[in-house]
């Protein structure tokens, strides 16, 4: 059976691009990745989608985007984005952005599973459910996770990742890497831990379990893996 073809609706209310949803999904994991401003490989993207696809399919569908001028990659095998393509990618990223906040703050759908829904819902959004989601989420600038809304704020350039910052410093989340929605129980981990966008954090020596960080009175042992999901600022 053909891949459903999913029209990519702008703000204005026109259609824009249209990609399968593998394309689709490959270009919304380039442009996360691409956030990061680190070099996006294939095998990532792969990484990335292993639960909705096979590799040869991503890899097909990375083709395809190239072929379509949205994608380009480099003699190092890096991926980068045309213009079009970073369009037609920060225009996914908004949507479900913006999807994600109001059903957070409006129908309070748990914060662990915003993610999941939305990633869901933003495809199927109409024009006129995009323009009411747009007017009522009108004062937000990122995501319930901290991410920026395009065109409404930027990654900061400051950022780094928690398990880069030196041993007894300070350090403030500013967001929660886009990759850990894909795991809704890494999710609901930093919700009971309180490490959400806003907390404040001392990174303390590491134990052979994991990352060690104090919040508060609280001190709390991360894996690695859920480590490499926290983005934020040395606090001053």
């Amino acid at each position: 059976m053909p891949l459903r073809i999913v029209q990519l609706t702008g703000i204005d209310g026109t259609d824009s691009n249209g990609t399968e949803d593998i394309e689709r999904d490959c270009l919304d994991v380039v442009t996360v990745l691409s956030e990061r401003r680190e070099p996006v490989m294939a095998a990532q993207v792969v990484h990335w989608l292993r639960a909705r696809a096979l590799p040869p399919s991503v890899t097909l569908a990375l083709r395809r985007l190239e072929q379509k001028r949205l994608i380009w990659c480099d003699d190092t095998h890096v991926l980068h984005l045309t213009d079009e393509g970073a369009a037609a990618g920060a225009q996914i990223l908004r949507r479900r952005r913006l999807l994600e906040r109001f059903l957070y703050d409006t129908l309070k759908v748990p914060w662990h599973e915003v993610y999941r829904e939305a990633k869901h819902l933003e495809p199927l959004l109409s024009p006129l459910m995009e323009a009411r989601i747009e007017a009522l989420t009108a004062d937000a600038t990122t995501c319930p996770y901290g991410n920026p809304v395009p065109g409404r704020s930027d990654v900061h350039p400051d950022e780094q990742l928690l398990v880069t910052t030196p041993l007894n410093s300070w350090f403030i989340i500013s967001r929660i890497d886009e990759e850990a929605g894909e795991d809704s129980c890494a999710l609901q981990f930093l919700w009971t831990r309180g490490l959400r966008p806003g907390t404040p954090l001392i990174r303390r020596p590491d134990t052979h379990d994991g990352l060690v960080v104090q919040r508060a009175d609280r001190r709390i042992v991360l894996s690695r893996r859920i480590a490499r999901f926290l983005w934020g600022r040395s606090k001053l």
